[in-house]
């Protein structure tokens, strides 16, 4: 049995799936590692951790599946973006724990260079905002503040990398330090119109060439995974790897990933589209010599509001509770939760805001709060769907979806209701690990075109809207008001 091999590195766990040739999944293995919040608005993870638990689920799907290297014809990555890695090149260990896409400690250099009038050669060059979110400031962050970082640095003995670029240096032992083109668009370092390291943007944070990786194609191969004895020929950041496995390959196409945030993702063609309504314009992807480009909205607390409802207020067991849970009321009774845990992202970008509940009375209870949250998703999406709606010039007709908060029928449901249009779940819902198998498979022939993919998308479930577009509206009139309590509460 031949099958292509998908790393699926997340934010809160490392997976690996097998997927044979009629996209198919053979076997499965994941395992959640730490995170670490230092302080307020600080989040992190230990690289070797996520290398030891990447490169443990992927021989350990190897053996559920009783196959062997010989058997993967090629490997595909997909990854949380941004999450910022600095490490030695001769010893191949980090010099300070990952900072994580969700930590808010630049935000002070952000507004630095906006009071100085960089804002705008940042967005004309890469096509985002200046925002902690992105790797750019979190690798000056280390630079400046991590003993002799700098200097080491300009000495060229330091490799940064994000996520995709640690586990290829990890899995071809230091022979290879590369990223493509989707994930150092997410930098704040990458000129999306030449795909080339910007010199002026390096300048502006003080960051030496020397560390960055060689920018390739999102499906070509790269090099041979020693541990794993086959080739890796697939790199996607993991929301682009979605837009990919979901078959969104024309333009107009869009799908959103319920993770541990909320990603919505449109396919804009061979061109970059400038957001006039604070979106993302970023490279989806590059095969051969084609480049498509897409407009994203994302949402920084998506899935981790359930996390934080599991872990720190107790009110459920594990995640799939919510469901049941929030479906105990026919609706919040009023209560809106904004869960700006990390500030709040598109279209809104606001670091300093943090997490409101607004509209608590006597009555209040524990599935009031579990709806909310299910309903703060859905309306955090929203505010980015009409956003795109504007900046495209194209009414969405239909969404689709994936990630794993996508079997909650009861969130799918209401998100068809706020948004107004009817939601595709696909019956394989794990599209961002397809996505990045996609694209290695593609790479090394195991599938031949875009057609064969797209034969792999089949619908399992349309969830229509039941409620009145007034219905809608007023709700989503009630969310803004409580987005607004919500800003700038931590300056």
């Amino acid at each position: 049995m031949k099958c292509i091999l998908a790393l699926d590195q997340g934010t809160t766990s490392s997976r690996s799936i097998l997927f044979d040739h009629a996209g198919n999944i053979r076997a499965v293995a994941q395992q959640e590692f730490k995170q670490q919040y230092p302080q307020p608005g600080w989040v992190e993870h230990d690289p070797l951790e996520i290398w030891q638990t990447q490169e443990e689920t992927a021989l350990r799907a190897m053996r559920q599946a009783g196959i062997h290297g010989a058997d993967i014809e090629a490997i595909g990555i997909t990854n949380q973006r941004e999450t910022t890695i600095v490490w030695n090149r001769k010893t191949g260990q980090p010099i300070h724990n990952a900072i994580v896409w969700q930590d808010r400690r630049t935000a002070d250099t952000c507004a630095r260079l906006k009071a100085d009038g960089a804002e705008a050669t940042f967005r004309n060059k890469t096509g985002l905002l200046l925002d902690p979110y992105f790797s750019g400031t979190k690798i000056k962050w280390i630079l400046d503040h991590v003993d002799g970082a700098r200097r080491q640095a300009e000495r060229g003995e330091l490799a940064f990398g994000t996520v995709d670029s640690w586990l290829v240096w990890n899995m071809t032992n230091g022979a290879r330090h590369i990223t493509d083109v989707s994930n150092a668009s997410r930098t704040l370092l990458f000129n999306i119109h030449t795909l080339e390291w910007d010199d002026e943007l390096l300048a502006l944070l003080g960051i030496p060439k020397s560390m960055l990786p060689e920018v390739r194609s999102s499906s070509e191969v790269y090099g041979n995974a020693v541990a794993f004895g086959s080739r890796i020929a697939g790199i996607a950041g993991d929301q682009q790897a979605a837009l990919f496995g979901q078959a969104c390959f024309e333009p107009g196409l869009a799908k959103i990933t319920y993770g541990t945030g909320c990603f919505l993702l449109m396919n804009t063609g061979r061109k970059p589209v400038d957001s006039a309504n604070k979106l993302l314009t970023t490279v989806a992807w590059k095969r051969g010599d084609e480049v498509n480009y897409a407009l994203e909205g994302s949402v920084f607390i998506g899935g981790a509001v359930v996390q934080w409802l599991r872990d720190e207020l107790g009110i459920i067991k594990k995640a799939s509770d919510i469901e049941a849970l929030a479906a105990q009321v026919p609706d919040t009774g009023g209560v809106c939760f904004v869960p700006a845990f990390a500030g709040l992202g598109a279209p809104h970008w606001d670091p300093h805001a943090r997490g409101t509940i607004v509209g608590l009375t006597r009555g209040t209870g524990k599935a009031h709060l579990a709806r909310a949250a299910l309903e703060a998703m859905c309306f955090q999406s929203l505010d980015v769907l009409r956003a795109m709606e504007k900046d495209s010039g194209i009414t969405m007709e239909t969404l689709r979806v994936d990630g794993g908060a996508c079997a909650n029928n009861l969130l799918m449901q209401i998100q068809a209701d706020l948004l107004q249009v009817p939601v595709h779940r696909p019956k394989q819902i794990e599209t961002t690990a397809f996505g990045a198998a996609a694209l290695a498979g593609l790479a090394v022939g195991f599938w031949q075109d875009l057609s064969e993919i797209s034969a792999h998308h089949e619908l399992e479930r349309i969830f229509e809207p039941r409620i009145s577009a007034a219905e809608a509206q007023t709700r989503h009139g009630r969310w803004l008001n409580a987005v607004e309590r919500s800003k700038e509460w931590g300056l």
